[in-house]
């Protein structure tokens, strides 16, 4: 790998770490998780760096490790048990009308890839090709994922309103 792609990696990933990290806690609602999954989806694209010596659209790979980074997580049986110090008595009351609480808890209930659609056409503003060609989908199944995943998403957020 030349020096000059090495330095490039590098300040790509001073850069845009921010960025990564806004659109990982959109994905998966969790600060912690969101650090783990940025700093997974950070090291996989040095590695796919040096391994490729260099890449073409480094933002685009980037973007694209992350979600699948994030799909692959969600896969796993281990993810979806939740450990809990104490257990509530009763269920919290939806008293809390922040909208961006809103909006983060019923994203939350949303599929893997629906997160992943939505996030990358309304959080990182791609079109819908761009959205297929970073999650590797056709176009229609991104169109899909975008209906159902709003709809979904609407009513989540009409739930927790009520």
């Amino acid at each position: 790998m030349r020096a000059d792609d090495d330095a490039a990696l590098h300040d790509f990933v001073e850069g845009r770490r921010a960025a990564l990290f806004r659109s990982a806690y959109l994905l998966c609602g969790d600060r912690h998780e969101a650090e783990d999954l940025v700093q997974s989806a950070l090291v996989k694209v040095v590695l796919g760096g040096r391994r490729h010596g260099g890449l073409d659209n480094i933002e685009a790979y980037a973007r694209r490790t992350l979600v699948n980074t994030f799909i692959a997580s969600r896969r796993r049986f281990w993810r979806r048990e939740r450990a809990y110090g104490e257990l509530p008595d009763r269920p919290e009351d939806a008293g809390d009308t922040d909208t961006g609480l809103v909006v983060r808890a019923a994203l939350a209930r949303l599929t893997a890839r629906q997160r992943a659609v939505l996030v990358l056409r309304y959080w990182e503003d791609l079109s819908v090709e761009a959205t297929a060609e970073a999650l590797g989908m056709r176009t229609n199944t991104v169109k899909s994922h975008t209906a159902r995943g709003l709809a979904a998403l609407r009513t989540g957020m009409v739930e927790e309103w009520v």
